[in-house]
């Protein structure tokens, strides 16, 4: 007699990624409950998750991320391909097909709860740094304000710039990270978060479509690497850098590796990274007073240094071309939903919470009211 013909079945190392996708689901329910837990599993396991993914791809010269992007559509093509083959096969084949589909969409799911996740849930920047972050009064934004501007004064008038007005990143990416590197060992040195290794960020070599979607940098928690647009103003480029470098280390909230990335920027010996940290905070801050006192914010500028508002009319036009388009408000969209899903309650709103974090650090610094 002839065998009969097996049946396909699902492997077993699909079974073990729909394994370890429920343990996964177990953890964030964790994570979501104990910000203790998430703390000591961010700084323990993750932070080994994340080392492990930067060293895979730290030796590739370009971003394995945006390589996987550009190749989306080859892969959804294969995909619909397979479809088609296998749905005139049988039940079985297209089962274990689709089988197949979920254990990828599951190794995603792991790979982003062991390494990413419980960094939305554990204790909160300010109570880490001690900073005391209560409501941020206008005259606190002013005083906060001028004293960035003070500082973005005494660093202009050391940096070459374009026509344009921006200035000219001084060293080539490859330098900047080594200088980032050297800025976060000396933040990190007496301080057990975040947790600090040799990295290297990623320039996108797509960075102008980047540019339309509104994106300045991206962390790719799959591939490990902090990716960053090298089209946007030069300026910009160390605190996005310094910003995904944060995220890398297991910093998820946007306001947080906000202020991570001035921190160390601050604490850099370079002029160019202080540059950079400052006058983003800067604008986050600025932006707020605007909101809150024209007036008061018109004599801040006022008071800036003619380079950087030269620097600043030179981002706007710049920013001006990729303003309004299809591609921003989908990014946004989309960015939007993501971070409310992690416990965001402001959204894409939660990079400008940043304020509140410079606010409750320079206020002892600031004159008494």
């Amino acid at each position: 007699m002839e065998p009969k013909n097996k049946q396909p079945k699902i492997s077993v190392f699909c079974k073990v990624l729909y394994a370890l996708a429920g343990i996964c689901l177990l953890l964030y329910f964790l994570f979501v409950r104990i910000p203790a837990f998430a703390d000591w599993f961010n700084r323990r396991i993750s932070n080994f998750g994340r080392q492990v993914l930067s060293y895979l791809t730290a030796w590739l010269p370009f971003s394995f991320a945006e390589l996987l992007l550009l190749f989306s559509p080859v892969f959804l093509g294969i995909v619909v391909w397979r479809i088609i083959c296998v749905h005139s096969q049988s039940t079985a084949a297209m089962r274990v097909f689709f089988g197949r589909l979920v254990a990828g969409v599951c190794l995603i799911a792991i790979l982003f709860v062991l390494c990413f996740a419980p960094g939305y849930y554990g204790t909160t920047l300010d109570r880490k740094l001690g900073l005391e972050r209560t409501p941020v009064s206008t005259e606190e934004l002013y005083q906060t304000a001028l004293l960035l501007s003070e500082k973005i004064n005494a660093l202009a008038p050391e940096f070459d710039a374009l026509d344009s007005g921006s200035t000219i990143l001084p060293y080539t990416i490859a330098e900047m990270n080594e200088k980032l590197m050297a800025a976060y060992d000396q933040y990190t040195l007496d301080k057990s978060f975040p947790n600090h290794f040799y990295s290297r960020v990623k320039p996108i070599l797509i960075s102008n479509l980047f540019s339309y979607a509104h994106i300045t940098g991206i962390y790719t928690f799959f591939t490990g690497e902090a990716n960053i647009n090298v089209d946007f103003p030069d300026y910009g480029i160390p605190f996005t850098a310094a910003h995904e470098l944060a995220h890398q280390r297991g910093v998820a909230r946007e306001d947080e590796a906000n202020f991570i990335a001035f921190l160390v920027c601050y604490c850099s010996d370079d002029a160019y990274l202080q540059y950079s940290g400052y006058l983003n905070l800067y604008e986050y801050v600025s932006n707020a007073l605007y909101s809150a006192d024209y007036e008061l914010w018109k004599d801040v500028w006022n008071r800036l240094d003619y380079r950087v508002q030269n620097e600043e009319r030179a981002y706007a036009a710049f920013f001006e071309r990729y303003r309004d388009n299809v591609i921003a408000s989908t990014s946004e969209k989309v960015n939007d939903i993501y971070l409310h899903s992690q416990g965001a309650e402001a959204g894409t709103r939660s990079y400008d919470l940043v304020v509140d974090l410079a606010v409750a650090f320079f206020r002892n610094r600031l004159p008494a009211s």
